[in-house]
């Protein structure tokens, strides 16, 4: 391979971001700095997975210049947590430099310095090390050489990762690398399976080598991120506030669109900065404490997904996911561990009728063991994201459920589907292949067309009323259905917010919400 050409740079997006969910949980046992919340695997999961998705949905004919533009971009709006959002930064260091040209070397070299620049106050022995270290030795290879420069600058992430407990007292203590550099190292690794066209199906975690002490403890707090809207002047002196309010600071971004990363006593402050910078926007605040203790203790939400990309919705909300096939029901011994893993007080989101038996019976076995859980009554996926969205882990256990109940109650749903066999419906008779449409579990609309059967069942659902609609799209979707009823919205019912989300479910092409 000469360059990484559009679709190499689509694989290896997608490639990174399947290793990363393959490894995550070996990742977040490795978590220790700079907090131990057991997340980073998670987070830079998503945060790949975010650039992925943002490169795939282009059309296959666009220029390198775009897909390098955009790939940055997914990143930059899906980056999570800390090292999330450093490996974000350094894959816009990459796009600067290659969606113009061929030369790995300086791309790297790039996204190692505006990672460390993103960074207030930056720590050696971290995915700043080993994105500088690998940066640093391909330098003197011929540039053109493009499979030279990426296995060695994989090679050289792997030796730098291995050195970090060394570099950092913390990871020596708790017997781990980092795990934000094992993460990095991934990222490296893919991309050079992807130039040399040589594929693993497993990318190493270095496991921890010793317990002599325990995971570091953080203390109370709150982990505050956001996208800002805002130039570069306001965004200076952001920094400097937020810096000295707080920790981890990580500001990443450019062109006027940023993301914002901090650790703070106290969340409101560091929202109002940014409100004085600019317009803050997908606020996320997160309890230091209550997280870092999620597996053994403290308040926890269970979810049950059916399609990798609603698990990753509500993976991405602090939710531990249980995954089935559409059609299927999990098992109760996987669903009573993740129940056990998610803490002492545990709201369980079945997001189907079959499941929710299931739910019940594992909620009986934890209760054996102390836990304290509540199944909420969601009947499908839109109504398990309603419910996660009020979440609050610093109410009372019973509020919050309450809260979470009342809202799953007052979102309808309805989904569309292809029958696959002739029966009796409540909207008359279906054969197979007939395009049904269902609202609130029953067959509302039979039709030969999906986008007009989608059109009329989103049109039924908000002639009843609604805020918001939430458009799920599955793995059987046609190209631009979402856009196709968005512009039909746009003209019946303008005063409706619409949010959609590529949920790759299987069985149903579409899944409707109405708030």
């Amino acid at each position: 391979m000469k360059i990484l050409d559009p679709p190499a740079v689509r694989r290896w997006a997608r490639l990174a971001a399947d290793a990363l969910g393959r490894a995550r949980t070996e990742i977040d046992a490795l978590n220790v700095f700079p907090v131990a919340d057991g997340d980073t695997g998670t987070n830079l999961h998503l945060t790949m997975l975010s650039a992925a998705e943002a490169v795939e949905s282009l059309p296959d004919d666009v220029d390198a210049a775009v897909v390098w533009q955009t790939l940055s971009y997914g990143a930059l709006v899906g980056a999570r947590g800390n090292s999330g959002v450093i490996v974000s930064q350094a894959l816009r260091g990459l796009a600067e430099v290659l969606k113009d040209g061929s030369d790995l070397r300086a791309g790297l070299l790039r996204a190692a310095v505006l990672a460390r620049e993103a960074v207030a106050r930056p720590v050696e022995g971290t995915v700043l090390s080993v994105l500088e270290s690998a940066a640093r030795a391909v330098q003197d290879v011929e540039e053109g050489d493009l499979r030279t420069v990426a296995r060695q600058a994989a090679g050289e992430a792997r030796a730098a990762l291995r050195r970090t407990p060394s570099q950092l007292d913390v990871l020596a203590r708790s017997g781990v690398v980092d795990a934000g550099g094992a993460g990095a190292a991934i990222v490296l690794e893919t991309l050079a399976s992807v130039i040399t066209d040589s594929y693993s199906d497993h990318y190493d975690v270095p496991a921890p080598t010793s317990r002599v002490a325990p995971m570091a403890e953080v203390g109370a707090g709150y982990e505050v991120m956001y996208l800002l809207d805002a130039d570069d002047a306001a965004v200076a002196a952001l920094r400097e506030e937020l810096d000295a309010m707080g920790d981890s600071l990580v500001v990443v971004g450019g062109d006027g669109l940023w993301n914002v990363h901090v650790h703070v006593a106290e969340a409101g402050p560091a929202v109002e900065a940014g409100l004085r910078a600019g317009r803050p926007h997908r606020i996320r605040i997160t309890y230091l404490a209550e997280r870092t203790h999620r597996g053994s203790a403290g308040r926890g939400v269970v979810a049950v997904a059916a399609g990798d990309g609603i698990a990753a919705l509500f993976e991405e909300c602090g939710a531990v996911v249980v995954r089935r096939e559409p059609g299927t029901r999990p098992s109760l011994p996987a669903l009573l561990a993740a129940i056990r893993q998610a803490g002492s007080e545990v709201a369980v989101l079945p997001n189907d009728e079959g499941v929710r038996s299931v739910a019940a019976a594992a909620a009986e076995v934890a209760r054996e063991d102390g836990v304290v859980v509540s199944v909420l009554p969601t009947k499908a996926t839109v109504q398990g994201l309603a419910a996660l969205a009020v979440h609050d882990p610093l109410r009372r256990f019973d509020d919050d459920v309450v809260a979470m109940t009342d809202a799953a109650g007052h979102t309808r749903y309805g989904h569309v589907t292809v029958a696959d066999r002739e029966a009796m419906t409540s909207a008359g008779l279906c054969r197979p292949g007939d395009v049904l449409g269902m609202i609130d579990g029953d067959v509302a609309v039979i039709g030969g067309s999906l986008d007009r059967v989608a059109t009329m069942v989103v049109d039924r659902m908000v002639a009843g009323g609604g805020e918001l609609v939430t458009l799920v799209t599955g793995a059987q979707a046609p190209p631009g259905l979402a856009a196709r009823l968005e512009e039909q919205l746009r003209g019946t019912r303008p005063d409706v917010d619409l949010v959609v989300y590529d949920g790759e479910q299987g069985g149903y092409p579409l899944l409707i919400g109405v708030e």
